[in-house]
């Protein structure tokens, strides 16, 4: 049986969330209390706290939150449309604050630099992104960005979407990457098929995909340097 929830009240008050990251940063706090934080109120039965630990447990840990919809959050008991909007909102948000922070001063020398950079990311979502590195005649990135997320084993892209993107942003070139769930990075024969479009839109609008990276767990595979593009 599961034991009973306590309230906010229960709790001292310098143990609160919102008290200990006044007092001591939000760097001093749990995955749940920062949680209980964007959550602001629990229910009658429980606190905000508590059911951000139940969240927590729920999706099997903090890496899997930022991969579940709203309208998934919105099956946890005590969460609706108005709280799972702002969770949604808050870890959309994070994510791109670290994107951002990724991306300043970075030159993409080789596909290892690629990969790294989305590695952790990608690694853990449980549907394919497909994600675009956009850089300038030196090879720095100037932006990124994901332009389709897909089923479990397939992710479908079409070349003006990836190129319109380019153009908006004055790229040079483009790197291209996507993740596998499944963890194994190995090319299908649909990554080779999109590949091979892409490079041969690319030479038509003058912009360079420079490689195409799959993503698995920890590893990585490059087309480019597995002669496949």
């Amino acid at each position: 049986m599961e034991p009973a929830a306590y309230m906010l009240r229960d709790i001292p008050h310098d143990e609160r969330p919102r008290e200990r990251m006044m007092q001591y940063g939000a760097g001093a706090l749990s995955h749940a209390e920062l949680l209980a934080i964007l959550l602001r109120t629990g229910t009658r039965q429980e606190s905000a706290l508590h059911m951000a630990q139940r969240i927590l447990n729920q999706a099997g840990g903090i890496r899997n939150l930022m991969d579940l919809s709203v309208e998934e959050l919105m099956q946890t008991k005590g969460i609706g449309t108005a709280k799972a909007i702002q969770l949604k909102a808050g870890f959309e948000l994070g994510i791109r604050v670290s994107a951002a922070r990724s991306t300043e001063r970075i030159t993409i020398r080789s596909p290892r630099d690629a990969a790294d950079l989305l590695m952790e990311q990608l690694r853990y979502l449980k549907k394919e992104h497909f994600v675009c590195i956009f850089l300038n005649t030196k090879n720095h990135i100037i932006a990124q960005e994901t332009l389709s997320m897909g089923s479990l084993n397939a992710s479908i892209v079409h070349p003006r979407e990836v190129f319109r993107a380019a153009i908006k942003c004055s790229s040079a070139s483009v790197v291209c990457a996507h993740n596998h769930p499944s963890g194994d990075p190995a090319p299908s024969p649909e990554d080779i098929q999109i590949t091979q479009r892409l490079c041969e839109a690319g030479q038509i609008v003058g912009i360079d995909v420079l490689d195409h990276i799959v993503i698995g767990d920890g590893v990585f595979v490059s087309l480019k340097e597995q002669g496949l593009m």
